[in-house]
């Protein structure tokens, strides 16, 4: 998939106000149209054209969008990195997948219900529309409940119809055993309602911080651990870190690494609590010294093992 320039597609400078984005288009419009233009890609340019019109008129999305866009470039390789729309306040519902029509493998992945950032607005009532962002969190905030200062970007649009950014800064309680993907919901915290009516409400979708040593399914937490040479081979009791904190486990004699030992209810909490799952990774000690050849090379001699050959063979 390739990352998509929309500023170039209605070829316009990327601080074009609104007005100036909708005349591009218009313009655009009467020339690529599939029922009067004679050109063989009228169809794919028209909905090119259309796809920028939708995120560039939208301030929400235009405000993500741009974020996003000063990593990339027209035409580079492109996958959306993880969490690229957290931090962002989206209001409505959202694409369906029929809502989506014509429109790039980019825009749906970007803009589809999956993305927070598809959410688009489905028009005004008495109460305000509810609000979506995404906030991602450390794992031990799940294990422990915590209050968070969040702070979102807010898009407006000034007198001249350009998109400003205004943060939003809220003190969030993140209740004990959330878990990945669940929401928070933050009452009266959407957008305004009108003729006296009440606001919406904000809805925070929570993901964790990527963090190289757990592994998160559900409720469930996966771990590796290493262990010396003589600790998996003898059968040791350690002590390893953990998002609950410091915890004993007690490794068997005869582990090999990718071992997996299981601790009952030591995932996220919850009614029913998730399990901690610790992977052993065997960590061989460096030959860095004559003593440290010396019992590698005395190891080689008595031990006779060769781990390439079959058992019994």
């Amino acid at each position: 998939m390739e990352f998509k320039d929309y500023y170039q597609v209605l070829g316009v400078e990327k601080t074009a106000t609104t007005e100036e984005i909708k005349k591009a288009y218009r313009k655009l419009a009467r020339q690529y149209h599939p029922d009067v233009s004679k050109e063989s890609e009228a169809e794919q340019r028209m909905q090119e054209i259309n796809e920028a019109k939708a995120v560039l008129t939208d301030p929400e999305k235009r405000l993500a969008y741009d974020q996003l866009g000063e990593r990339y470039r027209s035409g580079q390789d492109f996958q959306p990195p993880p969490d690229w729309d957290a931090g962002f306040e989206f209001s409505g519902g959202g694409f369906e997948e029929a809502d989506l029509g014509e429109f790039s493998d980019f825009f749906a992945n970007l803009f589809g219900r999956g993305g927070r950032a598809g959410r688009g607005s489905r028009g005004y009532q008495m109460r305000g529309e509810d609000r979506h962002a995404k906030i991602v969190i450390d794992l031990e905030d799940a294990y422990h409940g915590a209050t968070r200062a969040i702070t979102l970007q807010v898009p407006r649009v000034d007198a001249q119809g350009r998109v400003l950014s205004r943060e939003h800064t809220l003190n969030v309680r993140i209740p004990k055993g959330v878990k990945a993907g669940q929401h928070i919901r933050l009452a009266g915290q959407g957008g305004l309602g009108m003729g006296g009516g009440p606001a919406g409400d904000l809805f925070l979708e929570i993901h964790f911080t990527p963090d190289p040593r757990y592994r998160v399914e559900g409720r469930d937490v996966h771990q590796r651990v290493p262990v010396t040479p003589w600790e998996a081979a003898l059968g040791a009791s350690i002590e390893t870190p953990t998002p609950l904190g410091v915890v004993k486990v007690k490794v068997p004699a005869g582990s090999q690494s990718g071992r997996q030992l299981r601790l009952k209810g030591r995932g996220i909490p919850g009614p029913e609590p998730g399990d901690l799952y610790v992977e052993l990774e065997v960590v061989l000690p460096p030959a860095d010294t004559d003593r440290a050849r010396e019992l590698y090379e005395t190891m080689a001699r008595e031990l006779a093992f060769d781990p390439r050959r079959r058992r019994g063979g």
